[in-house]
């Protein structure tokens, strides 16, 4: 199975995973412009994946969902809730095939399948995803809001995972943003730091192979930063960045 990250980051995120003959998109907050460009960089034909799946409403991660499934013709998986927030938020657009999910279920693609983990993020319905094609498992964790009960769990179960690192908490503290942004980012249903990433991953993180860290704020972390957060508290782990402008390395598990 191999996942690359086409952008990771509040300017829009778009993670691609294959297996086998099965390919997915995870999100859709960049255009379908830069999506299919930076898949063909990697040899891949966006026309080629099986279904867009949508983790939640904001816009970073939905809001070109419409113009991927008018453009390439791919089938939109979606909670209804995220689905009634984001065309409130954004209008998508007139949509066709549309195929709904339960926060909390499974979705099958062939072999593969993909479960979906309800989080205390502030979006309308939001999921984390563990694909599973039968050999691997394979986290996309972001947006998490705070570290709970199943994130744990779910971290603990698979072989892999990309996995949120947002923010450096003193960054966050001296920085430009807002007191109301600030308490939202840190709070329960904002986002996790890269000290509380790291060590969830060091705790719950045994059987992972590899981890590559996601949706770094521009503002309030670097990549530098994150990197020696989790390395000084997991030194033993292989450890990726997901850029904000640009496509990963193919990362296989």
């Amino acid at each position: 199975m191999n996942l690359l990250s086409l952008q990771s980051g509040s300017n829009g995120n778009c993670i691609y995973v294959e297996a086998g003959d099965i390919k997915l998109l995870f999100d859709a907050g960049i255009s379908g412009r830069k999506a299919a460009e930076s898949l063909s960089i990697a040899g891949r034909n966006i026309t080629d994946v099986d279904a867009l799946i949508i983790s939640h409403d904001h816009a970073d991660h939905s809001r070109c969902a419409g113009i991927f499934q008018r453009k390439f013709g791919i089938p939109l998986w979606i909670t209804d809730k995220t689905l009634s927030a984001a065309h409130s938020f954004h209008n998508l657009g007139k949509l066709g095939e549309v195929c709904h999910f339960r926060a909390g279920g499974i979705m099958d693609f062939g072999h593969v399948r993909v479960e979906t983990i309800p989080t205390p993020h502030d979006g309308a319905d939001g999921v984390s995803f563990i694909i599973d094609d039968g050999e691997s498992r394979l986290g996309i964790f972001t947006d998490l809001g705070h570290v709970y009960g199943d994130l744990r769990s779910a971290l603990e179960s698979v072989d892999a995972a990309l996995i949120e690192s947002n923010y450096d908490p003193e960054m966050l503290r001296k920085g430009p943003y807002p007191h109301h942004l600030k308490s939202r980012i840190a709070g329960p249903h904002g986002h996790i730091s890269n000290t509380e990433s790291a060590e969830l991953v060091a705790r719950h993180g045994g059987r992972l192979r590899w981890v590559c860290l996601g949706h770094l704020s521009g503002e309030n972390n670097t990549p530098e930063l994150a990197m020696q957060t989790h390395l000084s508290i997991n030194s033993g782990k292989i450890h990726h960045i997901a850029g904000r402008h640009n496509i990963s390395e193919m990362l296989t598990v």
